[in-house]
Order: C-alpha cells, then structure tokens, then sequence
C-alpha cells in the first residue's frame, strides 16, 4: 500500500517489549516516509478506539507484531472484525491471524524456533553448559497473506507480493 502514511502500532502494554518496540517504530517512521501513530493498549475495551482512530482519517494502517493478549482467539477475532468493518489494512507478526482472516502477516516461524530450542536441549543432555551455548536469532520467517481478506478491502495485491509469499489463502 504505497499510499499509506499514518500507521498505528498496537502492542499490549502488559508485554514487557512494548516499550522497546514503539521507541523503534518512533525511530523507523521517518525513514519509511510514514507518521507513526502509538496504540498501546491495556484491555479488550480499547482495541475498537485503535480502529475507530486509524480509519477516522484516510491512506491509515495498522501494525500488530503480536503478544500472548492479542493473540487470544477473542482478541484475535476481534481485531479481524474490527480490520474488516473499518476497512483498515493490518499486518500481523503472526500467521494465526492470516488463517483465521486477517490480510497479512510477516513473522518468525515458530516450527522454526522449536527445531532450534530442541537442538539447545540435545546439546545440554550431552553435557554442554547452557552459558556456554551461543544466542541465536531467528533465521526463518514466514509470510503469508489472506486474498479473500484483501478483495474484502478492496485491495490489489500485486503479483510480487503474492509471488513472494510463503502461502496465499484463497
């Protein structure tokens, strides 16, 4: 949506990453051409005042990296409702989303993360300490989109994108 210059970010403030991530929203905004708009929320009450906010004003989206509240199968449908009914792009951290309805989501790929953790706890059986293991970070992420969602909102989706995806719901 290169049309897009004012983006929300919705983080749970009881996730104790919040503040990190909206400190890197702040920073990044400017370079990507966008005016960032902070949507912290503290219950299921607020999400609906994100929304109404966002789509108050035109060329607006928001960005839901996800966290154990949101992600909450009510939360999460509520949120895709809310998306539709405002007619408000949203990308989500997490393909959950995706397959339950919501328009796209980019984020790590928790088969992923688990294959790496096991091979940790392999490794710490076999006698290594676990502060002499290395950090790693992710290294496969998943992209997904939801067409049905996109026509919903009267988007096209350019065959890049769809190309690019590691899955396209129909």
């Amino acid at each position: 949506m290169p049309s897009v210059i004012r983006v929300g970010l919705m983080i749970s403030t009881i996730n104790a990453a919040s503040a990190f991530w909206y400190r890197l929203f702040d920073k990044l905004a400017p370079s990507l051409a966008i005016s960032a708009v902070a949507a912290p929320i503290r219950n299921v009450e607020e999400i609906e005042g994100v929304f109404q906010s966002l789509a108050s004003e035109p060329k607006g989206s928001l960005v839901i990296p996800g966290d154990v509240f949101v992600e909450r199968p009510p939360v999460r449908d509520l949120i895709i409702r809310l998306a539709v009914t405002h007619r408000l792009p949203v990308i989500y951290g997490r393909r959950v989303f995706v397959a339950a309805g919501g328009l796209i989501s980019y984020g790590l790929d928790p088969a992923d993360l688990f294959r790496q953790a096991a091979s940790y706890v392999d490794r710490i059986f076999k006698g290594e300490k676990p502060s002499d293991l290395p950090v790693q970070q992710p290294t496969k992420f998943e992209f997904s989109i939801n067409l049905k969602t996109a026509r919903a909102l009267g988007l096209n989706v350019p065959m890049a994108l769809l190309a690019s995806a590691d899955e396209v719901i129909e």
